[in-house]
């Protein structure tokens, strides 16, 4: 059971006022619009790491769909999504007016190939196995959050699928390579900028 904070971003359904703001972004060699607002994670524009995370993203050699986890209002998922328009995308967050903001998002930049619905964490795809999951995980909810959801991302990848972080150095990324480490069976430092670190780990089962 978790405790919710009526402003915090990893929450179902903020209680703050709604206040929007769009802005136009470049991502990826193409031009966005994405609108946000309070009671959602990084309200006033894009954040460093998820640009990071965005940019450095290279899809899996295997096929298979791509789960944006914790989607927020969707710049991971729709900027894939357009980047990779054969891929099928979906996209989960347990905030609901993350989950609004993300829909018309998508709307608004012509993706119609991603299913955006909410999920704590993995609880609504206990049968789906992807191959690449994406994620800027929710710091603030702590390791006993944020451990198994990165356990249970494991168990939701194809043979040969990734899991692609972003997380900051003093947040705890060498903590989080050496736990991810203990079960995935290739993790990879795959760039470093600014004190944030983007992650791959690859799913290998022999």
């Amino acid at each position: 059971m978790f405790l919710y904070m009526s402003d915090h971003y990893y929450t179902k359904l903020p209680e703050s006022e709604m206040i929007t703001e769009t802005k136009e972004v470049f991502l990826r060699q193409q031009h966005l619009t994405f609108t946000t607002s309070s009671g959602v994670f990084s309200k006033k524009g894009i954040d460093f790491g998820t640009k990071e995370l965005i940019e450095t993203f290279e899809p899996p050699t295997i096929y298979g769909d791509f789960l944006d986890l914790g989607c927020g209002y969707g710049p991971v998922g729709i900027t894939l999504a357009k980047a990779y328009p054969e891929r099928n995308i979906t996209m989960v967050d347990i905030n609901e007016r993350a989950l609004m903001l993300a829909r018309n998002n998508a709307l608004n930049n012509g993706v119609e190939h991603a299913e955006i619905f909410n999920s704590q964490g993995f609880d609504t795809l206990k049968n789906r196995s992807f191959a690449a999951i994406v994620t800027n995980p929710p710091i603030r909810a702590g390791k006993k959050v944020i451990y198994p959801m990165m356990e249970n991302a494991y168990n939701h990848l194809l043979s040969h699928g990734e899991l692609w972080v972003v997380i900051q150095k003093k947040q705890g990324a060498p903590s989080l390579i050496k736990f991810l480490s203990s079960f995935f069976q290739e993790v990879k430092e795959v760039k470093r900028n600014k004190g944030y670190f983007i992650i791959r780990a690859r799913k290998d089962e022999k």
